[in-house]
């Protein structure tokens, strides 16, 4: 008896069509971050308090049309990763009456990478908000725990769900450390060396209880928010107008962490993770803002006291006597210190089809589908019926020869799905393998435009018998 080599079957054969959406191999979302990926875990009464007026309008105005709590006019990058994996906006963690069945948001708006106390012991308190990324592992720890998850047990076939299905996505944590201390005794460096250890212990505890796919983004550049260049001297500007020392920072923040990820991926090899460049991506949009569809790289879009930021501490936007501009869309910068929908879209298509992850995005899909064994067949490539039949056939064939291809070049000869004594050996069904005759899969095919769904029905018995 010929010997099949299946790459999970049951899943293998999943159409796309109208009826059946293009699967994706994510179950859920976890976010962490700050307020660039909180989805209202803060809002005016106690976030952030020059930004409290984020639970009124005009925030929310360009795809909500109403204030949902995220500092900004419309979606996060979050919420375009979300929808680029085919799942909805990610629920904040504190929402207790939200269904959090495909994920859940964490991030907190002021959120710092060092714990609270190290700001309290300084007497950097003042503005600071008392959550961490301490905080919101705590949070995440209390959601597993009510998913079958005790301690570090990631055994039960509920808490593997939870974990394994998952993308942990961690949004940029570490601006408002730099921030907090400003003006202060605090050195850049004692909170870069802290930061960096936070985050480092922070992604050891989700990679410790199972996370395999994660991505972390880095820091911004930093000195090209309003906020940042309204406080700083006019003579510190780089070559695109930012503000150099604060660049410097964030970069050097950056090249820290990602040496800080190649340990962790040494250290756990069954893991993906992937660094998103939200520097270089930032810095990029601004080198040429109108290539992105930019008008205004610098103001903001609400806010007090016009160019050249649009941007008064104690005029924020949301305030009586702050307005917001009449298309955010060509605006990067939203309220002084968050971005619009605009740019977080643009940012998000960067991170997910463009060059700014490392490695690529599309490796760690390539690397879920592999382990879920999702192969993804558009049913609308195969339509045809009666006399078409042998051409839609021989252009299925065709497809599969390159679906086979595909997995060799992504997942290795031994991943392939072979048929025949040898493991290297194609495996195509029907027309495209002597011994898979329709005779074999007890069929015909052709009639009312159901061949596809009939055949895959019958492949998928014939190799379970088999």
């Amino acid at each position: 008896m010929a010997q099949i080599a299946i790459f999970t079957i049951t899943s293998l054969f999943l159409l796309s069509s109208a009826s059946h959406p293009t699967p994706h191999p994510f179950h859920k979302i976890y976010a962490f971050g700050d307020s660039y990926t909180d989805t209202g875990n803060t809002n005016s009464t106690n976030g952030p308090s020059i930004f409290k007026y984020v639970s009124s309008p005009p925030y929310g105005r360009t795809f909500f049309h109403h204030p949902t709590n995220r500092y900004s006019d419309g979606r996060l990058v979050i919420d375009f990763i979300a929808q680029s994996l085919s799942l909805p906006f990610l629920p904040p963690y504190l929402n207790t009456k939200a269904d959090t069945s495909m994920g859940v948001n964490f991030a907190v708006a002021g959120s710092t990478a060092i714990r609270h106390r190290f700001f309290v012991k300084n007497n950097l308190t003042l503005n600071t908000t008392p959550q961490s990324l301490q905080t919101q592992l705590h949070w995440f720890n209390k959601y597993l725990e009510a998913q079958g998850c005790e301690g570090n047990d990631s055994t039960t076939g509920q808490c593997r769900a939870a974990i394994n299905e998952a993308l942990f996505w961690v949004g940029e944590i570490g601006a408002n450390d730099y921030g907090y201390i400003l003006g202060s005794s605090v050195s850049g460096s004692t909170v870069q060396r802290l930061a960096i250890k936070s985050v480092t212990g922070f992604l050891r505890a989700l990679l410790t209880k199972g996370a395999k796919y994660i991505v972390v983004q880095g820091l911004p550049t930093t000195g090209s928010i309003p906020v940042v260049l309204y406080l700083s001297p006019e003579d510190e500007r780089d070559d695109i107008g930012c503000v150099a020392t604060a660049n410097k920072q964030s970069y050097a923040h950056n090249a820290l962490l990602q040496s800080q990820l190649q340990i962790l991926r040494k250290q756990f090899p069954q893991s993906v993770i992937v660094y998103a460049d939200y520097w270089n991506a930032y810095h990029t949009i601004m080198k040429c803002p109108a290539k992105y569809d930019f008008a205004e790289p610098f103001m903001a879009c609400c806010g007090a006291g016009g160019a050249p930021y649009n941007f008064q501490v104690f005029n924020a936007c949301g305030s009586p006597s702050s307005s917001s501009c009449s298309d955010p869309n060509r605006y990067i910068n939203w309220d002084g210190a968050h971005l619009t929908e605009a740019m977080y879209k643009v940012v998000s298509e960067l991170f997910v089809n463009g060059s700014f992850t490392h490695p690529p995005f599309e490796d760690l899909l390539i690397r879920k589908k592999k382990e879920t064994g999702i192969l993804i067949m558009d049913k609308s490539k195969f339509a045809g019926t009666g006399a078409d039949l042998l051409h839609t056939a021989s252009k299925f064939c065709k497809y599969l020869s390159k679906a086979e291809n595909y997995l060799h070049k992504y997942h290795r000869s031994s991943f392939a799905i072979s048929h025949g004594h040898s493991p290297s050996s194609a495996w195509l069904p029907n027309l495209c393998h002597p011994s898979w005759r329709p005779a074999t899969l007890s069929g015909g095919y052709g009639h009312s435009g159901s061949w596809f769904d009939d055949y895959l029905k019958k492949v998928g018995g014939f190799l379970r018998k088999h």
